[in-house]
């Protein structure tokens, strides 16, 4: 078990993803600064319940352990900063220290395994290239294996329109072939493959 901080989110980013973020609140500021001054890490985790802003909210107890990617002053003034997913983490407990942060006691997981996109889905490899190519910025900066079923259903699970407590479940199943299979039940239930 370690301690981590963790930065609760209405998002679930997977190993490997990449997910944008504005920061503004103190607690988050202080932990950006202290990450970059240290080069460490910190959780992001999908809300149960409660707001992002202001706020001690309860969180699901699976979530990812990212690192900073990229970092810039914004316009608005806002802190912009890109993370990238390492691995999934189990949080076991958490509690907000004085600064407002929540922090949890996690459990980081192994690395999965790399599993070869099985042939059936390679039209869900299809639509990933599509959809890498039509968003671009910040996905150009990913270096995404079609041919592995991981990197595959990470993606998708990512960028497609799926209720997040479907993409929290999805981040739960360990089996990246179990993980397209059930990724493909629910783009069929949003008519999105046949």
């Amino acid at each position: 078990m370690t301690r981590l901080p963790l930065f609760p989110l209405h998002a679930v980013l997977f190993p490997g993803g990449l997910l944008p973020l504005k920061v503004f609140e103190p607690r988050y500021l202080g932990l950006v600064a202290r990450c970059l001054r240290e080069d460490t890490g910190f959780g992001v985790c999908l809300i149960r319940a409660g707001r992002e802003v202001n706020d001690a909210p309860l969180v699901e107890g699976l979530g990812t352990l990212v690192h900073i990617d990229d970092w810039e002053q914004r316009p608005d003034g806002l802190l912009g900063i890109t993370v990238r997913g390492d691995r999934r983490i189990r949080i076991h407990r958490t509690e907000q220290d004085r600064s407002g942060l929540l922090v949890g006691e996690v459990e980081i997981l192994p690395r999965e395994v790399p599993q070869a996109l099985p042939p059936s889905c390679l039209d869900l490899a299809e639509l990933l290239e599509r959809l890498v190519a039509e968003l671009g910025p910040p996905l150009d900066r990913l270096a995404i294996h079609y041919s592995l079923a991981n990197d595959v259903a990470n993606r998708l699970i990512e960028l497609l329109p799926l209720p997040l407590e479907e993409k929290q479940a999805l981040l739960a199943e360990d089996d990246a072939s179990q993980r397209l299979e059930r990724l493909r039940q629910g783009m069929r239930a949003l008519r999105l493959a046949s």
